[in-house]
This record gives structure tokens, C-alpha cells and sequence, in this order.
């Protein structure tokens, strides 16, 4: 077994998301962990740069689940993505005609997706963000309009979900991390905890 491995396997792993995009990330580095969610009000500051919020609303989550209360061998990761497109933040759409126009400004652009993650346990707490460019092809309406009615992605920053029918048809290409784009930069994320248990 990877020495690495091993010793991430003796802590008590906390993943605080609902997504099951990230659990589904978590598990495939082949890490026990827990899920335990606590809602927050996804609020930040209006004068904060666009680029800087995934990683603080990281850190609200962290700070609304009481690691004290946790065993000492507990690391609890928490995490946000968002999508930024002409300099604005992109949020989960509100319902399925907002994700229509949301994917038809995307269309045949760039945007740059973010997520924020932190690490926390009793004794520290370490964040950092991962950055994605992903580059759409144009795309049909109706091709826009099949996706929301089957998909229905208002649980997704930008209105998509990379691993469903609109990535296979619409990502011409990448810059950065594909499972960053999916919620969780995991190459990034196993570096650090490897870190973070030195």
C-alpha cells in the first residue's frame, strides 16, 4: 500500500458537502471519511475580489461544524466552487429558465471555475484554491433546452455538471484540473493532506 495512503487511513476524515460529486471525488482516492452537513448562508463580503470567495466560503463552512468536539485525529475538509464568467460570479441558478440563459452566455465562450477548499483539525487550518478554464463550443438551443429539462442543474455553479451530456457535447477544452471542475481538485487536495498530516 502507498505509504501516503496509509497514513491518511489512521485519521478520522469529515467531508462537509452534500454533493455527491465530491463524495464520489473523496472516495475514488480511496479515503474513509464521514459526511456530516451543516447549511450556512453563503454571504460574503461585496468588496471581496471574485476570485477570493470559494476559498472564504471554504472556511465559513469549517467554522460552522465544532471540531473540538471531534476526535484528535479528525480532519474535516469543506469546500465551495464557483463560476466566473465576464468578471461576474456565477451561482447556482434558481430555476430552469435562469440555467437556460446561463448556459446560452457560456456558449462558445471561456469562464473560469474555482473551488476553495479547507482543511481543518484541533491544531490548524490550511486553504487553497484550484483554478479551471474551460473553453464551450457553441451550442444549440435546443441542445441547451434538452439538457435543463433531463438534467435539471440547479444544484450547480454555472448551471452544469462537467461528467453529464452538456460536458461530453460542449467542452472543446480544459485548462487545469477536470475534477476541479466537478467540485474538488483532488490531485491538489491529496497533496495537501499529505502535507497537512507532516
Amino acid at each position: 500500500m502507498s505509504l501516503s495512503l496509509k497514513k491518511l487511513l489512521k485519521y478520522n476524515l469529515i467531508l462537509a458537502s452534500r454533493s455527491p460529486r465530491r463524495q464520489l471525488l473523496l472516495t475514488g482516492l480511496d479515503l474513509d471519511f464521514q459526511v456530516i452537513v451543516k447549511s450556512i448562508k453563503e454571504n460574503y463580503p461585496a468588496e471581496m475580489p471574485i476570485e477570493e470567495v470559494p476559498e472564504y466560503l471554504s472556511k465559513a463552512k469549517a467554522s460552522a461544524i465544532d471540531i473540538n468536539s471531534k476526535s484528535d485525529n479528525t480532519i474535516l475538509i469543506t469546500a465551495d466552487t464557483v463560476v466566473i464568467f465576464d468578471n461576474k460570479l456565477i451561482e447556482k441558478p434558481k430555476s430552469k429558465e435562469e440555467a437556460f440563459e446561463m448556459l446560452s452566455a457560456l456558449s462558445g465562450k471561456c469562464h473560469t471555475v474555482i473551488t476553495g477548499v479547507t482543511l481543518t483539525s484541533k491544531q490548524k487550518q490550511k486553504s487553497f484554491s484550484s483554478f479551471s478554464k474551460v473553453y464551450f463550443n457553441s451550442l444549440k438551443e435546443d441542445d441547451i433546452r434538452y439538457y435543463v429539462e433531463k438534467y435539471n442543474p440547479l444544484d450547480k455553479a454555472g448551471s452544469y455538471g462537467i461528467q453529464e451530456w452538456i460536458g461530453y457535447i460542449a467542452i472543446e477544452k480544459i485548462e487545469g484540473s477536470f475534477y476541479n471542475v466537478m467540485g474538488l481538485p483532488t490531485q491538489q487536495l491529496y497533496e495537501e493532506l499529505v502535507k497537512f498530516i507532516e
